[in-house]
């Protein structure tokens, strides 16, 4: 049972950078592949970034690709979300999640909150 907890987020200017944070519990963390989900006010949570289990294989969703780098370092059970040249619709809950496939498990902890002023 992997336990995750978000942080790293705030409040940036546009053009501004982030590194988000998730910090996993749980002694089978590096067996699953990982990404990350946001959810902006009145909107369903969409899909950002995935990262295979070794990290070798990498996924971003079209409104970061260029923009962000999501890694992991499995030896301290952390994921990352690297996000640069940030834009006001970034602005969202960021949310990081166990994925098989690409559907995330339906567990989903507190977040983080990105928001990025014009």
């Amino acid at each position: 049972q992997v336990q995750l907890v978000e942080s790293g987020g705030g409040l940036v200017q546009a053009g501004g950078s982030l590194r988000l944070s998730c910090a996993a519990s749980g002694r089978t963390f590096s067996s699953y592949a990982m990404g990350w989900f946001r959810q902006a006010p009145g909107k369903e949570r969409e899909f950002v970034a995935r990262i295979s289990s070794s990290g070798g294989i990498t996924v971003y969703a079209d409104s970061v690709k260029g923009r962000s780098t999501i890694s992991r370092d499995n030896a301290k059970n952390t994921l990352y979300l690297q996000m640069n040249s940030l834009k006001p619709e970034d602005t969202a809950v960021y949310y990081c999640n166990l994925v098989t496939g690409t559907i995330p498990r339906n567990d989903w902890g507190q977040g983080t909150q990105v928001t990025v002023s014009s």
